[in-house]
């Protein structure tokens, strides 16, 4: 397939992943609010750290699911569809199994700490018992069914996952409702809601997968070279999905020791909106990658390189042009969207943003890394790097320091590690610095600097008010998309897209 035809797939997936991503994001907005209210902050903030537990083991097999998508997606780089199947039935395999050792974790670890060291009123104890058993079907559930989502991303059927987001909208707007008027424990009741669609979406993934893709069809075999490749892969994969746990999810029980559910509620919702709002980012880059993969298995690294670079830019700007508007006006967001601002939220909301722009560079380098296959090296040091949020979050609220301070240490951390990430890529594959720096770096930089500066002058000119929000968002995203044109863009690009919008505006006057 040609580059231009492969831009336009592209194109056109992202364009569904982003009529997805609107639909799901403006119903977990809009529920989000009647659900604090309903279970009130204290209820939210356990949900949020009781839930949190199996996303800590989901996180982790993610680190296989990722291995999974690398190596369907790999194979029909190369067009070995024969391989393909053993690719699959191996990975459910291998599900199924890592889904009774973790469950068998959870059911007995997990349950102790929650009982006995948790601070967690002992009123509510029942109900965050009750939580942990519907995250923990979810969790098995989500775990076999990931062989299926890795295969609809590697096929690039993006249209599935937009379909289904309109389903999950509509489904998390009666989930709202039915809490609103039952009369059963509204935590308790929630966590089964939640964990019921979990598994209907799951389920109908799953049919989707074996109608349209012959390899999804599960047989009991397995290849013994491909299991050990693929364990392997997944095993130095997992360090740096471990990483992930120790910054997110450790780091919430951390709070929860220290500070209490309250503060696990206000970190919930900041987790809430940056979730939104990297959808923007995420869905570009879902599009992206299975290219990025099928070009560097096919041997085009130029174009793999290409690819990387753009969506690393855009990637930033795209989550920029979102979170600017939230990070200058955060308190008169949070007042509207809930009516409640528990404390801390609004800082953590702004620092969780920041950290997200600086984890957006990455994505499509990840994805790179991933590509080659030997990992081992990467994760030892980048993932060991990333291990430090951990410590460094213990360190500073065992000092007493305000617990604002761990969302900082992620932050530098995470900018430590997209230098390794640079100097790793930079041996695996010879992907050029310099030009990284000079053609990424700097211009996202730039871009950020100078579309700060006009909503600074509205921000110290008009008193908080619903005009000064509206105002601001416009100055805001405009002033993004135009010193993003001007000075992110290369000339080439620039042209591209000038050339496109004087195309566009022709043929809507013709038309009329």
């Amino acid at each position: 397939m040609s580059q231009s035809a492969n831009n336009k797939r592209i194109a056109k997936n992202t364009l569904l992943l982003y009529v997805r991503m609107i639909l799901v994001m403006g119903v977990n907005l809009f529920t989000s609010r009647m659900i604090l209210q309903t279970l009130g902050i204290e209820d939210y903030g356990i949900y949020s750290v009781v839930g949190g537990f199996v996303t800590m083991f989901a996180i982790i097999s993610n680190s296989l699911s990722a291995s999974i998508s690398r190596f369907i997606t790999f194979e029909l780089g190369k067009g070995t569809d024969s391989k393909i199947k053993d690719v699959f039935s191996t990975s459910i395999i291998i599900q199924i199994v890592l889904a009774f050792i973790i469950c068998i974790l959870l059911e007995s670890v997990v349950v102790w700490f929650l009982n006995t060291q948790m601070t967690i009123p002992t009123e509510r104890l029942y109900a965050a018992n009750w939580v942990l058993q519907f995250s923990i079907i979810t969790f098995a559930f989500n775990l076999i069914s990931l062989p299926y989502n890795a295969s609809i991303i590697a096929h690039e059927h993006m249209g599935m996952f937009a379909f289904m987001g309109l389903f999950e909208a509509i489904s998390r707007l009666l989930i709202a409702y039915l809490l609103y008027v039952s009369p059963i424990d509204h935590l308790i009741f929630y966590s089964f809601l939640t964990c019921l669609l979990s598994v209907i979406v799951r389920i109908v993934y799953q049919l989707y997968c074996c109608k349209h893709f012959p390899e999804c069809r599960f047989t009991f075999s397995y290849n013994k070279s491909l299991l050990k490749e693929m364990i392997d892969f997944a095993g130095w994969n997992f360090i740096g999905a471990s990483s992930g746990v120790l910054r997110d999810q450790g780091v919430n029980i951390l709070l929860n020791i220290f500070c209490g559910p309250l503060v696990n509620a206000a970190r919930g919702i900041a987790m809430q909106v940056s979730s939104a709002v990297q959808q923007f980012s995420t869905s570009f880059t879902t599009a992206l990658n299975p290219q990025i993969t099928k070009s560097f298995a096919a041997g085009d690294r130029d174009y793999s390189f290409k690819l990387v670079f753009q969506g690393a830019k855009l990637t930033y700007i795209l989550m920029l042009l979102i979170s600017l508007p939230i990070i200058l006006e955060t308190h008169t967001l949070l007042k509207l969207w809930l009516g409640i601002v528990p404390d801390y939220a609004v800082i953590f909301v702004q620092l969780v943003l920041m950290y997200g722009l600086s984890e957006s560079i990455s994505y499509t380098m990840v994805t790179l890394m991933l590509a080659t296959g030997n990992i081992r090296n990467y994760q030892l040091l980048v993932g060991g790097c990333q291990m430090l949020n951990f410590p460094l979050s213990y360190t500073l609220l065992k000092f007493g320091v305000s617990p604002e301070y761990t969302f900082v240490g992620s932050i530098c951390v995470a900018i430590g590690c997209l230098l390794l990430r640079l100097f790793m890529l930079n041996r695996m594959v010879a992907l050029p610095i310099k030009r990284f720096l000079q053609s990424v770096i700097f211009k996202v930089l730039l871009v950020t600097l100078v579309s700060i500066l006009p909503s600074f002058i509205i921000l110290n000119c008009i008193e908080p008010s619903l005009l000064r929000l509206i105002t601001t968002t416009i100055v805001s995203i405009s002033s993004v998309l135009l010193f993003a044109l001007m000075f992110g863009c290369s000339k080439n690009e620039r042209n591209f897209i000038i050339s496109k919008a004087i195309n566009i505006v022709n043929s809507k006057i013709l038309n009329r």
